[in-house]
């Protein structure tokens, strides 16, 4: 099976795993525990942590916190920051943001969506013009997980800040984070990450803060992670996490040029009279996002599977609508919304694999044309 659906989930990395089993074996105490075995899980995780701060450059100016996934840490950023006024948000977020935005609308905050460009991006100028002495948050999306467009989050916080100082910034970065080279800047506030997109496990996430920023716990109990989030910590998926993050950063610079060639060899492969491109190309090299005009997507996916390619069709998150939420706010009709297919891909990507699947992809559709005719 080629496995080219690496933006829903990544296969586990099996060195990280290995190294993180200790916790499950030896090192099994509770982190709160006042005893040896307790005092020795916490300073694993004070490592771990720093661990983590260091792959983006944030020793020193942020807070981590660890979450159940990337989704709690989104809530957690913007029922914190987002609590009087107006938000602003596109409406290329993942349904992490974007469905808590809209649930702000019941708590009195006014949500306020940006429209996107046609690859899914969304541009500073846009976003800026939605803020004003009423914005307490603003949240926009690193990597759009649908297109792979990568928006350009420090010139678009530049542009918040610029309106109003006070505003607090989010970014959702679990499509960026171990892909894109780059370290947080100053003027990102929060920024939300998740284990099992790099070769970490299901279950882990976390929320970067920068120090001095005020946050309220979504979770209420022990008053873990400073008192930001309560409940016993996943010492084993924090432990997988950290040595997947760590393998990751080691070879981010070399694993982005690698698939970027991968990515564009597999567009140039396919059958130009089938397939339309929807990603840009300077987007994210993890993700190709193509329409095969005018069939249907969810249909080419299980016989793709059959034939031993697993793509995806859009964010795994919404994918009991018809047509993308995300991919419709692009401004495509519903004839390339049918057809929408979404490869995406991880370091152990081979180009054998890329040679494969484009022949796989376009045999299978034109399988779909003769069936359909």
């Amino acid at each position: 099976m080629i496995y080219f659906d690496n933006a829903a989930t990544t296969r586990p990395d099996a060195d990280a795993l290995r190294k993180a089993a200790e916790f499950t074996t030896e090192l099994y105490f509770n982190p709160s525990a006042k005893y040896g075995g307790g005092f020795a899980v916490s300073q694993k995780l004070s490592g771990m942590r720093e661990s983590l701060l260091r792959t983006l450059g944030g020793t020193g100016r942020y807070d981590l916190i660890f979450t159940s996934c990337g989704t709690e840490a989104d809530a957690q950023a913007i029922f914190s920051c987002g609590r009087r006024g107006n938000v602003v948000t596109t409406e290329g977020e993942h349904a992490a943001v974007y469905a808590a935005c809209t649930e702000l609308k019941n708590r009195g905050v006014e949500p306020r969506f940006a429209p996107l460009e046609r690859d899914g991006s969304v541009s500073p100028e846009r976003i800026a013009s939605l803020v004003d002495e009423k914005t307490s948050l603003v949240a926009v999306v690193h990597v759009n997980n649908e297109t792979g467009a990568v928006n350009d989050i420090a010139a678009i916080a530049r542009a918040v800040k610029a309106r109003d100082p006070r505003t607090v910034f989010l970014s959702d970065g679990v499509q960026a984070y171990g892909k894109l080279p780059f370290f947080l800047p100053h003027e990102i506030d929060l920024y939300a990450v998740s284990a099992h997109k790099i070769g970490g496990l299901k279950g882990t996430g976390a929320l970067f803060k920068r120090k001095g920023l005020s946050l309220h716990p979504l979770i209420f109990g022990g008053g873990q992670e400073s008192g930001l989030r309560s409940g016993t910590e996943n010492t084993f998926g924090i432990a997988a996490f950290a040595y997947a993050a760590e393998k990751k950063f080691l070879t981010v610079k070399e694993d982005f040029g690698r698939l970027l060639s991968y990515r564009e060899r597999l567009f140039s492969l396919l059958d130009p009279s089938i397939f339309l491109r929807l990603s840009p190309e300077n987007g994210s090299p993890y993700i190709l996002t193509v329409s095969a005009v005018g069939m249907r997507g969810e249909v080419l996916q299980r016989m793709l599977w059959d034939r031993g390619l697993c793509v995806g069709t859009g964010s795994a998150c919404s994918s009991k609508s018809r047509f993308s939420r995300v991919m419709t706010a692009c401004g495509y009709k519903e004839n390339v919304l049918d057809g929408v297919l979404r490869m995406s891909f991880s370091p152990d990507t081979t180009e054998e694999e890329i040679d494969s699947s484009a022949e796989i992809l376009n045999s299978v559709a034109k399988e779909y044309q003769r069936n359909t005719l």
